[in-house]
């Protein structure tokens, strides 16, 4: 049976030159970068490459470089950070509602030590207008955060836009982006944020090693209490050979990203042409423009995304119903249902995110099998039995 990985947005296989990277420091390199001898003097010398390294992939300097363990903790950092940095002036904050939740939850944190969140709405395409961003601004807002990409359903966001305007009002801008960093060109500089989340395992790194990046300036508060680690700002003994591994990534990303996107675009818009018209009642979710290059997303009427998981895998097929994060939650996208789309349709997820070592063989597996486990499905959906009994005069479901 063919086996065909569609899930890169939950995490990307380590390449070979990344595992290589590792290994000396999972071995005869494995010192602490804080001690002073030989051993340490390799480790700290390797983490020192390695932020360069992370910091070229985002037109950052090395010293702004904060290495963390995952996405999540980078997203508490910053919102939780940034945000009790600047209490003195204000407690309020702004989001987007489709945000991820370690941004969402860390704000709702904030809400318990009296900190107002406002949630800025999306289209339904899942895209935040920045006037939206604007009139959500007050004098006592200290924090504004909206992710640069979507991995659920692939939407890019008009960050540099938004920036501009939380320049014009002095208000620090987070971006999450996790799903775009090392994936599309991202420049800080050009951007213009003032805080950045990435995560390794998203650009074929390992698992376990992340970064924030701070505007030189911007006061950071951090969340965890040690040592001298990160410049002071993130303490623990650092991940040496993760951090190793997350800066080949980024050199690789940074050295492959062109032929890298082209490559996952082609096969995203196959899929994104061909599904529909083979699957009824199948709707594209997101940008159909501004959009990720591996970002192939739908919600297919009558059933649920779940039982449609379950029998692609059965193919040897990996996919996604929404967010690695809530997969297993078993309700609709907060993301789909912020998009203006029904908790029923919403509740068809499925997410195909491609990788380097997808081909177009994989794709068209992938639109061989699909159909008929749709069909199966929909033959036990009583949702379905219900839309045919009542289009025989012709009607048509509404999808949202």
């Amino acid at each position: 049976m063919r086996k065909v990985y569609l899930d890169n947005a939950a995490t990307t296989p380590l390449l070979p030159e990344v595992r290589e990277s590792m290994l000396p420091f999972l071995d005869e390199l494995s010192g602490n970068p804080s001690s002073l001898h030989d051993w340490g003097d390799s480790a700290r010398e390797a983490v020192a490459e390695a932020r360069a390294r992370v910091a070229r992939l985002i037109g950052a300097g090395a010293e702004e470089i904060i290495f963390t363990s995952c996405g999540t903790e980078s997203n508490n950092l910053a919102v939780k950070g940034l945000a009790l940095a600047r209490q003195n002036k204000g407690r309020h904050l702004v989001a987007s509602a489709i945000e991820h939740f370690s941004v969402l939850h860390s704000a709702r944190t904030l809400e318990k030590m009296g900190f107002e969140l406002s949630l800025v709405p999306v289209d339904s395409s899942g895209m935040v207008d920045p006037d939206d961003v604007r009139q959500s601004l007050r004098p006592d807002t200290v924090l504004v955060s909206i992710m640069h990409g979507s991995n659920e359903v692939g939407t890019v966001q008009p960050i540099k836009e938004i920036a501009r305007i939380t320049r014009e009002h002095k208000v620090p801008l987070h971006t999450d982006a996790v799903a775009t960093a090392g994936n599309i060109p991202v420049d800080v500089g050009e951007l213009g944020m003032d805080a950045l989340s990435l995560a390794g395992n998203q650009f074929y790194g390992p698992q376990g090693a992340a970064a924030l990046w701070v505007r030189p300036g911007v006061r950071l508060i951090p969340q965890f209490d040690g040592g001298v680690q990160e410049g002071g700002r993130r303490s623990g003994t650092e991940n040496v050979a993760a951090i190793v591994g997350l800066g080949k990534a980024a050199e690789l990303a940074s050295d492959n990203m062109t032929v890298r996107m082209g490559h996952l675009s082609r096969l995203r818009d196959r899929l994104l042409d061909e599904l529909p018209r083979r699957i009824d009642h199948t709707v594209v979710t997101g940008d159909t423009t501004s959009r990720l290059p591996g970002n192939a997303s739908f919600c297919i009427e009558f059933i649920e995304g779940e039982s449609i998981l379950m029998m692609l895998n059965s193919k040897g097929v990996a996919a996604s119903s929404g967010s690695a994060c809530t997969s297993r939650a078993l309700k609709a996208s907060h993301v789909l249902i912020a998009m203006g789309i029904t908790h029923e349709l919403a509740q068809g997820s499925i997410v195909f995110s491609l990788g380097v070592d997808n081909s177009p063989e994989d794709v068209g597996y992938v639109l061989e099998v699909l159909p008929p486990i749709v069909d199966r499905l929909r033959q036990m959906s009583p949702l379905y039995a219900r839309f045919i009994k009542g289009s025989k005069g012709g009607k048509n479901a509404r999808l949202q």
